[in-house]
């Protein structure tokens, strides 16, 4: 299979190209924006890896990565990237920050799909994995209320997908994992963090690893299991 995953060169992103990687027949093709270095180790490392220069911030940019995405005939699709995430109140965002952020963190990943979904109708046969959040299940954290504003649209988006894909053999389901230390998170207080942990059902926090691993699953999953939400959290909320 031929698998794409946005964001792919470093965090959950890689640690989800290097176990798709493990199977040796499948291509695997990331996109990065800025980790240059880390996506050539990656192709280095592992001969099924190509990487593919994607900044979501320059339309362009994104232009030119949906022209390299004709070309690679992909099957599955993992909407992982998320550019930008800053915690902040919601009474202190601008109207212009709303209007920035999507254009930065969704819009991208929905013309993405779009081509991807248009290969996937030719081929009557793809595969989207939507990465979203814990954040979307029950109470949100504070101060991201953005975040968990655009990771709930994929949520919807998703649902829609799986409704009108099916019939061409299209599937769409998401992840959501609990908080995971990553480059995303580093920014937070290790206080914080120590009381995530603490106030953990496992005592211990979730691992992009085991993210990894249930994505692999969907990736090879049956087609009968469209338009799912896994919600990755040991049960702290409860669907």
């Amino acid at each position: 299979m031929n698998i794409l995953i946005t964001g792919g060169s470093s965090g959950l992103g890689r640690a989800i190209a290097e176990k798709l990687a493990l199977e040796a027949d499948d291509n695997i093709y990331i996109s990065y924006r800025s980790n240059a270095l880390m996506a050539s180790e990656l192709e280095a490392q592992y001969r099924n890896i190509t990487a593919f220069h994607c900044d979501f911030a320059e339309a362009e940019s994104v232009d030119a990565f949906l022209e390299n995405m004709e070309l690679l005939d992909i099957d599955v699709l993992v909407n992982n990237a998320h550019a930008k995430y800053v915690q902040q109140h919601f009474h202190k965002i601008t109207p212009e920050r709303f209007v920035e952020d999507f254009i930065l963190n969704v819009l991208p990943a929905l013309r993405i799909t779009q081509k991807a979904i248009a290969g996937f109708r030719k081929k009557k046969f793809g595969k989207i994995i939507n990465i979203i959040s814990s954040a979307v299940v029950n109470k949100p954290p504070v101060g991201m209320s953005l975040y968990a504003a655009q990771k709930s649209y994929m949520l919807s988006m998703s649902k829609s997908w799986a409704t009108e894909g099916i019939r061409f053999n299209i599937t769409s389901n998401c992840v959501s994992p609990a908080f995971m230390k990553t480059g995303l998170t580093g920014d937070y207080d290790h206080r914080t963090v120590e009381q995530l942990q603490e106030q953990h059902p496992l005592g211990r926090l979730l691992d992009i690893e085991e993210v990894a691993d249930t994505v692999a699953y969907l990736s090879k999953a049956s087609q009968q299991i469209n338009g799912t939400h896994i919600v990755m959290n040991a049960g702290t909320d409860l669907l």
